[in-house]
């Protein structure tokens, strides 16, 4: 089975570094997969899951904030704000930050909450989507 190599950089950790079979990336456009031998891209990583297989493991999650995706000479790099995997993320917290998003989204201050109100549901909407389905 063919492979390359990927690297899943956040700003505070290394995520993943290795060989990788498929990597699946959340993009504006829809899902994008990634395999051996991909076309030379680079696009934007939206708010979602990020999924990687290394060789002869189950697939990988991780909950992933905004960045971007490179991918060059069979070698993918990711660089994130922010990626946890499901047993990282705390449940009960990121209910809470849910609610406190969608309160903040009811009071319709000014444009700019409102938005990061939004951003703010988002990323706690897909950890819970992360934390729900664990590792595979």
């Amino acid at each position: 089975m063919d492979t390359f190599q990927v690297h899943i950089l956040a700003a505070d950790k290394t995520m993943y570094e290795g060989p990788c079979v498929s990597l699946t990336i959340p993009a504006s456009d829809g899902e994008r997969g990634i395999l051996a031998h991909h076309s030379s891209m680079m696009a934007a990583v939206v708010p979602g899951i990020l999924r990687w297989q290394p060789p002869g493991q189950p697939v990988q999650l991780a909950a992933v904030s905004p960045g971007m995706v490179k991918v060059e000479n069979n070698e993918v790099l990711v660089l994130v704000d922010s990626a946890e995997r499901p047993e990282e993320i705390d449940e009960a917290r990121a209910r809470w930050e849910a609610d406190q998003a969608r309160e903040a989204i009811l009071q319709k201050k000014s444009r700019q909450e409102y938005q990061l109100a939004q951003a703010s549901l988002a990323r706690a909407l897909n950890r819970l989507r992360v934390k729900s389905r664990g590792p595979l």
